[in-house]
Order: C-alpha cells, then sequence, then structure tokens
C-alpha cells in the first residue's frame, strides 16, 4: 500500500478563499509540509481547523534534503500534504523538488487547487490572456535583470512577473528599456486583501508612479506581449550582438553582421549594446 503526495494552495490573502478540500486534508494528513510552520498554525487558526498530523517545515534551504523523509512516509502509505505560505506549491515556492523526487520514485502526486497570485493578476490586468508565460521573479542585480528583460522584449505572450515592493521601481525603469515605455502593463497589489489595488498603465506611467512614493505589499506585475506588427526591437538585437561578444567575437564585427543582417542602424546598435555593457 502507497500513501500519497498532496499539493494543496492556500489563500494569497483573504482566508474565505481556503478550500473545503484544504480543511479536510490539514486535519487528515499524516505529515504537513509547511513553507514557515508558524504561518500555517497561524492559518489554520483563522479558518478554525485543528491540524491533525506532525508538522514540519519544507522550504527552499531544506527541500532537497527533506524530499526523501517525506517520500518515505508516502512509501508507507501515509499522505503528506505540501502548503507554502500563500498560493500554489511549486509555483515560484517550494515543491518541485519533492514532486520530481515522488515522480521519479512511481509514487503518487495529486494537488488541491485553490488561488493563485499568477491567475489572479493575469485575469485582473485587462491584458490578453489566451497565450501568457509566468517569469517569476528577475534577477537582483541590475545587469542581469537588464539582460533576461532584454531576451523577453520580442516575447508575443502576455507575462507575468512578482517583484518585491522595495524593487519595484527599478524593475519598471528596465522594463522602460527593455520594452519601451508605451507597452501596456498593469501592477497588482495586495491582491484579495482589504487594500488590493491594481494600476493599468504604460510601463513608463507605472515606472513614475512607483518613483513617486513607497510602494507596500505583495507584487504581481502583468505586461503586455510584444506587438505582432512591431519590428525586432534594437533591445533584442543587442542581446544577440552580447552573446556573439560572449563567445569571442570583437564587439564591432558582431554589431556590423547583426546590423547587416536585420536592416539596423550600426551607429544605433552598437551605442546600445555599449550602453547594456556599461
Amino acid at each position: 500500500m502507497t500513501g500519497r503526495l498532496v499539493l494543496a494552495a492556500t489563500p494569497i490573502g483573504d482566508v474565505e478563499d481556503a478550500s473545503l478540500r484544504l480543511r479536510r486534508l490539514l486535519t487528515e494528513a499524516d505529515v504537513v509540509a509547511a513553507e514557515d510552520t508558524r504561518r500555517l498554525h497561524a492559518l489554520a487558526t483563522r479558518m478554525g481547523v485543528r491540524i491533525g498530523g506532525r508538522v514540519v517545515s519544507y522550504h527552499e534551504h531544506n527541500e532537497s534534503a527533506r524530499a526523501q523523509e517525506l517520500l518515505d512516509v508516502v512509501a508507507s502509505g501515509g499522505t503528506v500534504l505540501v502548503v507554502t505560505d500563500a498560493g500554489m506549491p511549486a509555483v515560484s515556492d517550494p515543491g518541485f523538488r519533492v514532486v520530481a523526487a515522488a515522480v521519479a520514485a512511481g509514487l503518487p502526486v495529486t494537488a488541491a487547487p485553490g488561488p493563485s497570485a499568477v491567475l489572479t493578476a493575469l485575469a485582473l490586468s485587462g491584458l490578453p490572456t489566451d497565450r501568457f508565460c509566468f517569469e517569476g521573479f528577475l534577477p537582483r542585480k541590475p545587469g542581469e535583470r537588464s539582460r533576461a528583460l532584454l531576451e523577453l522584449a520580442g516575447e508575443r505572450r502576455t507575462m507575468v512577473f512578482f517583484e518585491a515592493p522595495h524593487r519595484l521601481h527599478a524593475m519598471l525603469e528596465a522594463m522602460v528599456d527593455a520594452f519601451g515605455g508605451d507597452r501596456p502593463a498593469a501592477v497588482c497589489r495586495e491582491l484579495t486583501k482589504t487594500y488590493e489595488e491594481v494600476r493599468r498603465a504604460p510601463v513608463a506611467e507605472l515606472a513614475a508612479w512607483a518613483g513617486a512614493g513607497e510602494v507596500r505589499g505583495e507584487i504581481s506585475v502583468v505586461v503586455a506581449g510584444a506587438p505582432q506588427s512591431a519590428a525586432t526591437p534594437v533591445a533584442t538585437l543587442v542581446v544577440e550582438v552580447l552573446s556573439r561578444v560572449d563567445a569571442g567575437e570583437r564587439l564591432k564585427e558582431a554589431v556590423r553582421e547583426v546590423a547587416e543582417a536585420t536592416g539596423t542602424s550600426k551607429r544605433d546598435l552598437y551605442a546600445a549594446a555599449l550602453a547594456r555593457r556599461g
């Protein structure tokens, strides 16, 4: 007899979003693996639920080491419930490693779906939802962040990001450089909470708003994809140029070849590449 591993979504704000299935699983699971055990107990108290099994910590610093311990419980016939502080485990949160290990071991894995900051932000953004991608948190270092955004400059799908409030202004400014200031976007703050706010505007306008005062709370940023009719932006070509330079090609030679192949101004491309390297 084998048990099962269950990933369960927890409320991202409003405790009333907790599903009946989550409530039952918290009382029935043999082991509850929580990203933060104190937050889990606080959530259970607000839900009026008594956790029935053993509670263990399962976070980014111990998930690899603890995965086998959790799977031993499943293999012996027990139910292991994995929860994070908010939203769905394994989506920009711990959970992927234990799921991968369970799949490799042939053990049952299922999910109790529920609240998702990604889908909630996407739905409220007012931007196209038929095709989208989730990019999570961008790199913290300015150069790495700019490079990541430049690689996404030609992405046609709507993009969803997470960001810390104290880095939001810098993130939006980098998006202005990579995508252009007129790219439609939405900043979603404190979703499902008392002070929920969704600001929809071009990226440049959102950057000015974020820089004008302190922004607080949990932040999701949704950005429209590149227009179908838009020519390949210089920012995207810069990525190709710098990739060639990283591979050993001289900057001027890389600029010349990329500019000739795309009909782009060599002077503009060279200046953009120098600015990005700096």
